[in-house]
């Protein structure tokens, strides 16, 4: 039957759809297929709102609506105290508030995350937007737009690509110290507006002190009395009863003081009247490239501090709630809240704690809580503008100082000093760079730091030497017992990347150089799940230094991942698949078709198999006795290469081999004499007295027992072969093999 150039014979499959034949017949994935399966992700980020609004619970409604309000209630105050911190009018920060709250909602991942101003990103877009424009210019304000916008590209960009994973390689230890640094420099910042002093913003803790220390005597008393009042009142509703608004109450009160005694005609310094309506679309001053290009910096620090506390709050949340999270959704949704916020006369926003807590806390079932947050804090906007005009200043300076108190988690910070060395000196390096350098290269240095912490973690896995237990059910690390003398048993607690394989080989091999009589290794790789190419040439070589010496390597519990890496690259056939074992037999088949049961029973003292346990031991053979008075130490040895030498010299030595006859069999130097041990102790009177001798075993103990023995009985001119015949293969000296 004949085949189309299009269609398949009988018998023959179809072609899978998009997938085209040419002209030769050579099937090839459309371009269009190529760009569907590409964008096909992308569309699902972006139709997250379609997905919440057709899937939404009806039952969802009224507890959604009234997380919203509780959530709404807290969201006011904050926002322009938030917006107080980045110097920007409290307006832009009430309009990030709804902005960010509503889009965040619509496109993030979280049922419970809040998006909107928070503390520690109004310092760090503050400390950024200082360098390009002064506070109160339209050129700070277009800055912080652009600043919101570039932040929201950079993480919309992340979400598109899938790149959330990124997130855990930031340590929680560069968070807790940054914000620890951050609690800090708020709160300093702040005495400005709390004691009323006529001193700038200033981007650092240097220059903030000594200004406000020069100015300490300008203090205006009242704006002193409203503040401290507003923090006193915060922390005791706090403490009488944690349920009510306590932030939004103090706001209200301080207000109502204002307004009635008229202190703003007083000198206390207030908010001023909120625009009533719609988030307006921000007007853009013409700007230089110069100018943007400085802000990006600073905007990808925003970016990274953004994200990772954005998406923290939101996991942290999910392991009470039990919702499954996508954080290149979250990306995205925290990407476009951002942008939003910069088009729509907004700043910077991100996730908050607080406000997160409490929407979880309020009963919200679906993210639309937070969106109907957004909404609630807009309607407020409207109708609570004309009353905001009498909020003083330093009222909102009390709530900042109050929030910034708690950034400092004394009990974290606590719990990772008494951790381990690195978190303790990433938490406490990122927590001093916050305090002495811009917060830039502060959140930089620490995310530099974390990642090279991680890098220095996973390059020094653990390679540890395992012997049975007790009763033989499982292998353990035994450091006070003794190894085999001719298996060693090791783990690799880690992958095998190109950034361990050193590491690794560097502990094989240095345990190879511990125990030389170890010609065998048995490597257990239950932990390694993944491996690279590097890692295959680390295995590769440490099968080759085991070879040269005569031995080999098996090995266990190789994960289905990197057997099949093996098998693509050829090791698995170069070792060959007799060398992968089951893990309950692999004792038992290496003790019994592997290992040499003479040096079992002539020259190793311990007991470490379970089948070890009944072999006859000729300990009289092997621990020192009365019969020998020689040092061990104490008797001349020969190297393979110089015994080489002197066998093909004009007077070579006598060569005489003390091993059991099977070794003999199996490998030997080519001059020698077998007369195993048992009979040279026996009859050592078949030793000659009147010539060089070199007593020759497998591993080095038998023959310096029997020098010992002979040197006893009054032969001078005696040696042990160093390393025994171990040695002398890995040289690569000339051995004969007896094949009858």
């Amino acid at each position: 039957m004949s085949e189309s150039r299009h269609g398949a014979a009988a018998g023959s499959c179809p072609l899978p759809a998009g997938i085209e034949a040419d002209t030769d017949g050579n099937h090839h994935l459309s371009y269009l297929t190529w760009v569907r399966r590409g964008l096909q992700p992308v569309i699902g980020l972006l139709a997250r709102p379609y997905k919440i609004l057709t899937t939404y619970p009806r039952n969802a409604l009224k507890p959604d609506v009234l997380a919203g309000l509780t959530v709404a209630v807290v969201t006011l105050p904050q926002a322009m105290a938030y917006a107080l911190i980045a110097e920007l009018p409290p307006a832009v920060g009430l309009y990030a508030a709804v902005v960010g709250a509503i889009v965040g909602a619509l496109w993030g991942s979280s049922h419970h995350l809040q998006t909107g101003p928070t503390n520690t990103t109004s310092l760090i877009a503050l400390s950024a937007l200082l360098a390009v424009a002064a506070p109160g210019t339209p050129e700070f304000l277009a800055a912080a737009a652009i600043m919101a916008i570039v932040v929201g590209i950079i993480q919309s960009l992340m979400g598109i690509a899938r790149l959330g994973v990124m997130v855990n390689f930031i340590s929680d230890a560069v968070i807790v110290g940054f914000t620890a640094g951050a609690g800090v420099l708020i709160a300093i910042g702040q005495l400005r507006h709390l004691l009323h002093l006529p001193i700038p913003s200033l981007p650092h803790l240097w220059e903030t002190v000594p200004e406000i220390a020069g100015h300490i005597g300008e203090w205006h008393p009242v704006s002193l009395i409203i503040g401290v009042a507003t923090i006193v009142l915060i922390l005791g509703l706090r403490r009488i009863r944690p349920t009510l608004p306590s932030t939004l109450l103090a706001m209200v009160l301080a207000a109502l003081v204002v307004w009635l005694l008229r202190l703003d005609q007083q000198g206390v310094r207030v908010v001023g009247e909120l625009p009533r309506g719609l988030p307006p679309l921000t007007s853009f001053p013409p700007l230089d490239r110069r100018f943007v290009g400085q802000l990006i910096s600073g905007s990808l620090a925003v970016a990274a501090i953004a994200l990772v506390e954005s998406v923290s709050i939101a996991r942290s949340i999910s392991a009470q709630s039990g919702q499954r999270l996508n954080s290149d959704q979250e990306f995205l949704g925290q990407g476009l809240a951002n942008i939003a916020s910069g088009l729509l006369s907004g700043y910077v926003v991100a996730g908050s704690f607080t406000r997160s807590a409490l929407t979880h806390t309020a009963g919200a079932r679906t993210s639309l809580a937070s969106a109907f947050a957004g909404l609630f804090v807009l309607i407020a906007m409207v109708v609570l503008a004309p009353f905001a005009a009498f909020v003083p200043l330093s009222a909102l300076a009390g709530v900042i100082i109050v929030t910034a108190y708690g950034l400092i988690e004394r009990h974290e910070i606590a719990r990772i000093w008494r951790s381990n060395h690195g978190d303790r000196t990433i938490m406490l390096a990122t927590l001093v760079a916050t305090l002495a350098l811009s917060l830039e290269l502060a959140v930089f240095l620490g995310i530099a730091l974390s990642i090279v912490y991680y890098l220095l973690r996973t390059s020094k896995p653990r390679v540890r030497v395992v012997l049975p237990s007790d009763d033989f059910r499982y292998f353990t690390p035994r450091p006070d017992r003794p190894s085999c003398t001719q298996l060693g048993v090791v783990e690799i607690l880690g992958d095998l990347y190109f950034g361990a394989v050193n590491h690794i080989e560097e502990r094989i091999q240095g345990n190879l150089q511990q125990n030389p009589g170890q010609r065998y290794l048995l490597l257990r790789m239950y932990p390694v799940e993944n491996c690279d190419i590097s890692g295959i040439h680390a295995l590769e070589s440490i099968v080759h230094s085991y070879r040269d010496r005569g031995g080999d390597v098996y090995f266990v519990h190789v994960h289905r991942r990197v057997r099949s890496l093996m098998e693509a690259t050829g090791f698995y056939n170069y070792v060959g698949a007799d060398h992968f074992l089951d893990p309950d037999d692999a004792i038992p088949f290496l003790f019994n078709r592997v290992l040499n049961p003479a040096i079992c029973i002539y020259e190793c003292p311990v007991r470490v198999f379970r089948y070890c346990q009944n072999l006859p031991k000729r300990l009289d053979l092997v621990c020192p006795s009365a019969e020998i008075r020689t040092p061990l130490e104490d008797i001349p040895t020969i190297a393979p290469q110089a015994l080489w030498t002197a066998l093909h010299s004009a007077a070579p030595p006598r060569v005489i081999d003390v091993r059991e006859p099977r070794e003999f069999k199996q490998a030997h130097i080519p001059a020698a004499e077998p007369l195993p041990f048992s009979n040279l102790i026996e009859h050592p009177e078949q030793v000659p007295k009147d010539t060089s001798i070199v007593l020759i075993c497998q591993g080095g103990r038998r023959s310096l027992r029997a020098a010992a023995l002979l040197i006893d009985r009054g032969y001078a001119a005696v040696h042990a072969l160093e390393g025994g015949m171990t040695s002398w293969q890995q040289n690569h000296l000339l051995v004969a093999v007896d094949l009858k």
